[in-house]
């Protein structure tokens, strides 16, 4: 949610944002708009209440036939009481659906326009020359049938399209990439987290997701509850209604969690292997810090997905995503991408999300301050970060950059002590 009071001191900035993102700019107006009629309406509520009371003393001490006159105007002011309240809270539910729809300030520099109009900040790694090495590149599934890492056939027999099995040495890859990631999330002082799966709904709506409109969530509508996209959801979820001590510095979570997605809209893209599917796990850092070293904590969550990116030895660039592309929540995201042979470009592997201070909003977390006497100071809302560590997408580019020409697979040498020290992955004979 956002700041309402920064936006009516400084609208412009945030019709600055809306442009950006390609959203309407009038939607600052309207929640200037909401806002005031809100004001207005409390304070008639309550000076028609502070009059109801004083006549209330006023009727106590009147007699006979005057009394009976204050009783009929009490009686009119109690209804005008019950109407002000009225639309008090008419006035407080319009500001709450504005504020609740409206996107997250972006940062400063963030590239304006949609999906197409990242902006590239870097390169690393050199993507292998294959003609050179005398061999077409197979693409991640056939590798994958051949390694007997991937069945798809039987996950859409179990489950439907877009499901699978990760197993033998697919599922052996996984759980050795996921491991490597934790890991090093403890190494960088992260606490280990399995995270629900299953939230309720403000716990979504908290976090940024519009569960009435969001085509992307499963929801079981016997329990009214939803599956996750992301260990995001939960870890955000987790200090709901609390009061942290960031005294020491953040608080950083690192979530094991399988995810769901409906890869709605998607039809037609990317059907055939494991780059978008239904159900995958993923290892998500999530952080809550101050908000003035939320920008400095994101280029640390950037540098920690580099690293791993580092490990699998996989060339890759970062890019700063535009404005429209960011969802409600998301202030600025970095994306890392990684070549993938057989598609001849590079696909998302990592994305870390600065929120700022919209998530904590939303949920009612707030830090506690400290003053300089080193006395309680008041609350404020803190900011919330995330990043990905780990997550199934990887294997593709894993086996699609590391494959050789007799079909084989070399084990990046980071994954090697999680697989007992496996250097090259081998076809099976047979599925």
């Amino acid at each position: 949610m956002i700041d309402i009071k920064d936006l009516i001191a400084e609208p412009e900035k945030y019709r600055a944002s809306q442009r950006a993102r390609g959203a309407d700019e009038s939607a600052v107006d309207a929640v200037i708009a909401a806002s005031e009629s809100r004001a207005a309406a409390i304070t008639r509520f309550e000076t028609l209440r502070a009059e109801q009371k004083a006549f209330g003393k006023k009727v106590a001490q009147a007699q006979g036939e005057q009394k009976q006159a204050l009783l009929a105007e009490v009686k009119q002011l109690a209804a005008d009481v019950k109407a002000a309240e009225t639309e008090a809270d008419a006035a407080q539910g319009q500001l709450d659906t504005l504020t609740r729809s409206f996107p997250n300030l972006i940062h400063q520099g963030v590239p304006a326009g949609g999906e197409d109009d990242f902006v590239t900040l870097r390169h690393e790694g050199q993507p292998r020359d294959f003609t050179a090495e005398g061999f077409e590149p197979k693409d991640h599934l056939e590798l994958a049938e051949a390694l007997g890492a991937v069945d798809m056939e039987r996950g859409a027999k179990v489950s439907g399209a877009r499901f699978y099995f990760l197993k033998g040495i697919g599922a052996r890859l996984e759980l050795a990439m996921m491991q490597l990631g934790m890991d090093q999330a403890l190494e960088a002082g992260f606490t280990p987290m399995i995270t629900p799966t299953l939230v309720r709904p403000e716990t979504m709506n908290g976090t940024g997701f519009d569960v009435e409109h969001d085509d992307e969530i499963y929801r079981l509508e016997r329990d009214d509850l939803y599956l996750v996209g992301t260990s995001e959801v939960a870890l955000a979820g987790y200090h709901a209604e609390e009061i942290l001590d960031l005294s020491a510095g953040p608080q950083r979570y690192a979530g094991w969690s399988t995810c769901y997605r409906r890869e709605a809209g998607s039809h037609g893209k990317d059907t055939k292997g494991i780059i978008r599917v239904h159900q995958f796990n993923k290892l998500e850092m999530f952080v809550y810090c101050s908000a003035e070293d939320s920008v400095a904590e994101h280029e640390r969550l950037l540098a920690w997905e580099e690293q791993m990116l580092a490990k699998m030895e996989l060339p890759y660039r970062v890019i700063d995503t535009a404005a429209g592309d960011l969802g409600l929540s998301a202030a600025r995201k970095f994306d890392c991408e990684a070549w993938v042979p057989t598609q001849g470009t590079y696909r998302e592997l990592t994305s870390t999300s600065d929120t700022t201070t919209f998530q904590a909003r939303r949920l009612n977390i707030r830090e506690r301050t400290v003053k300089e006497d080193g006395s309680k100071g008041p609350t404020r809302p803190l900011a919330t970060l995330n990043g990905t560590l780990a997550t199934t997408r990887w294997i593709v580019a894993i086996l699609e950059n590391h494959q050789q020409a007799d079909g084989s697979v070399r084990v990046p040498q980071a994954l090697r002590p999680y697989l007992g020290g496996l250097e090259v992955i081998e076809p099976v004979s047979s599925k």
